[in-house]
């Protein structure tokens, strides 16, 4: 059976297949493999945060290997740990001082990621080390906005105590409320209005999140803002 191939450059498949003996093998012989892009921009570092090649992850890392090299779609390996859920690497990486900010093509940090898929170990990595927990993407939404629109309460609550503004609109002038009330996310839009969310901010179409929340949901808000 063949092995999976990722990579043009074997380096790269031997750091996502995990064969940590023949990689060391073939940087013996060249140290520079180590760093070596392949099709994608991406180096084995890229490749064994995709795999959670934690091993492999550690030995490139001891040999000092770049650590903030964006690939072709701008992503960093703490991009990819992040949002494959690899926490052990995201720990590593950021023991090496990883750059927790950085931004890809669509500008969005690993947070985002981490607070779209739902990583609660991660995401409280990546803030207390200096996150931001109000960085905007290209559509100027905030990890609250993906938090709140997936319905990953915990990611709510986790971002909320590290000082999330809870009344950042996007794009669209849709707040992170808006968003739990449009996708029917009952239990985060009460724990935001419970914090500051406000349900009176318009969004670009005038509607604030009352108007867009459905069901009862509009009603049970109100009664909180109102006491």
């Amino acid at each position: 059976m063949e092995e999976m191939r990722v990579s043009d450059v074997e380096v790269c498949n031997l750091a996502y297949r995990g064969q940590l003996d023949e990689l060391n093998s073939v940087l013996q012989a060249d140290k520079s493999q180590a760093s070596r892009t392949d099709q994608d921009d991406r180096t084995p570092l890229h490749w064994a945060c995709s795999a959670g090649q934690t091993e492999v992850a550690d030995y490139l890392l001891g040999l000092g290997v770049p650590i903030n090299n964006k690939d072709d779609a701008g992503w960093t390996p703490l991009h990819i740990a992040a949002s494959a859920g690899r926490t052990d690497i995201v720990k590593a990486l950021i023991g090496k001082r990883a750059q927790v900010n950085v931004t890809n093509q669509n500008g969005c940090t690993p947070l985002h990621y981490a607070a779209s898929k739902n990583k609660h170990e991660i995401a409280v990595l990546l803030l207390e080390n200096g996150a931001s927990p109000d960085a905007k993407d290209r559509l100027e939404s905030t990890p609250l906005h993906r938090a709140a629109s997936k319905g990953n309460l915990r990611i709510v609550e986790i971002l909320l105590k590290h000082k999330a503004s809870t009344n950042i609109q996007d794009i669209e002038g849709n707040t992170a409320l808006h968003l739990a009330c449009d996708e029917e996310r009952a239990d985060e839009a009460k724990f935001l209005v419970e914090h500051g969310a406000s349900i009176y901010i318009e969004n670009k179409d005038e509607k604030t999140p009352l108007q867009v929340a459905k069901g009862g949901l509009g009603a049970v808000l109100r009664r909180i803002v109102e006491g």
